[in-house]
């Protein structure tokens, strides 16, 4: 692991995502946002600025992630006392976020992906921050996503000092030792030793051609847009290519006996925490190839080999509790002191209904 400070990794990590930001916003044909920052020197943070219209991707998007989003979950539940009652609930709560402007929001250390990370906490430039976005976007909403209790409650305690509501969002599973042989946990060590008994050969991103990376996009849309949802953001080969020179992510694939590749995944890191939100393979081979378990176990083995805690984000929830993921319920921190009242009112009654019915729901099914 590096020896430099954190405070100046994570300054290098927005400098080159500032460097990034041209083809992010313009090479992910469903995100609809603007991407600046605040802050100065090493305490600089990326945000993403959205203005009250339609965005296709849950990443930048309030409305997305509690009404799109949380719609689909509803029905993908199935439950058949309960699904209608909450199909109703979303569409209800989804007029009400609308009118209040919910998507008029600013995102604080968004990184445009499922899951961001955070460096250190310093309290006064987390302050400075804040206050700069509501300087400069007073007419919008401060969202900070992807806080958890386990790997942020200080993040979660400072936010929650300065007013913000804490708005539950997902259950997340997290990982904070690996045994680099599984131990504890059958599943792992068994995809761990299927790492070196796959057939299939290892191709890290710095030998990959202009067609391996548009094979990435494809194997990535395959699994999160058309297995999952098409409000997952469409990452495309030319914003994979960028942030993979850029340092930002780690793509290793696995390549057939023809060459070609039909599995890869890519790791985003923060400090002593990475996550995975690239994570594609291709849907029509036969399942005993265990293209998913070799990619997870891939992440898992990074992890173990560099001391590194992991956050696995949501989805798939069984697969990652036999291999020893924590859930944790995932939140939102939203300040709206400075909006006047007809805009706080739908987020605090987002934050109610979401604290009192979709947490609940989410942990007593394990979601």
């Amino acid at each position: 692991m590096s020896t430099m400070p954190d405070h100046l990794q994570f300054a290098q990590r927005v400098t080159a995502y500032m460097d990034c930001a041209p083809v992010t916003q313009g090479a992910v044909p469903n995100l609809v946002t603007r991407i600046d920052s605040v802050g100065n020197g090493p305490w600089r943070m990326p945000v993403t600025v959205n203005d009250a219209g339609s965005n296709g991707s849950w990443v930048c998007s309030p409305y997305v992630t509690y009404v799109r989003y949380a719609a689909e979950e509803v029905a993908r539940f199935g439950h058949p006392a309960l699904g209608p009652p909450l199909a109703l609930m979303c569409r209800v709560t989804g007029l009400a976020l609308r009118c209040g402007g919910i998507d008029r929001a600013v995102g604080l250390n968004n990184w445009t992906l499922s899951t961001n990370l955070f460096p250190a906490l310093e309290e006064a430039a987390l302050r400075a921050c804040m206050e700069e976005c509501m300087d400069r976007w007073p007419q919008h909403a401060i969202w900070v996503r992807s806080l958890n209790g386990r790997h942020t409650p200080d993040w979660m305690a400072a936010l929650e000092d300065q007013g913000c509501l804490m708005i539950p969002s997902r259950q997340v599973y997290l990982y904070d030792t690996i045994d680099p042989r599984g131990a504890g946990h059958t599943d792992l060590g068994r995809d761990l030793r299927l790492l070196e008994r796959t057939t299939l050969a290892p191709s890290p991103a710095t030998a990959w051609s202009a067609h391996d990376f548009q094979q990435a996009e494809r194997l990535y849309g395959l699994l999160y847009l058309e297995k999952y949802s098409r409000l997952n953001p469409a990452y495309s080969a030319r914003w994979l290519q960028c942030w993979s020179r850029a340092g930002l992510l780690d793509l290793v694939g696995y390549r057939d006996a023809d060459g070609q590749l039909v599995a890869i995944v890519g790791m985003f890191g923060v400090d002593d925490l990475i996550t995975a939100p690239i994570v594609g393979y291709d849907t029509s081979l036969p399942q005993r190839l265990g293209l998913y378990r070799l990619l997870m176990a891939t992440v898992l083995r990074e992890a173990a080999r560099t001391g590194r805690r992991i956050n696995l984000s949501a989805g798939a929830a069984g697969f990652k509790r036999l291999r020893g993921g924590i859930g944790t319920m995932e939140y939102s921190a939203v300040q709206v002191r400075h909006l006047r009242r007809r805009r706080r009112l739908p987020a605090q009654a987002l934050a109610l209904l979401a604290r009192h019915v979709g947490q609940p729901l989410l942990q007593r099914y394990e979601l």
